[in-house]
């Protein structure tokens, strides 16, 4: 099982690591090449790349997860 996931938010130009054995966030240096290079152009070009991942949605705020709203 992936420990790690990279994000990338609509609306933010950078990369996101996540780390969830550590439970932290940090944002990641923008790749210069290989495969993440080429997943990120290819999300600045509008496309949005999934991968290992079964379960994501964006909401507006922490608050709104609590609640159980996953329409933001």
């Amino acid at each position: 099982m992936a420990k790690v996931v990279v994000l990338g938010v609509p609306g933010e130009t950078g990369l996101w690591l996540a780390d969830l054995d550590a439970g932290t966030v940090t944002a990641l240096a923008a790749p210069a090449e290989g495969p993440l290079a080429a997943a990120s152009n290819l999300r600045a070009s509008g496309v949005t790349v999934t991968k290992g991942v079964d379960f994501a949605v964006a909401v507006s705020s922490a608050a709104s997860v609590a609640s159980g709203l996953l329409d933001p």
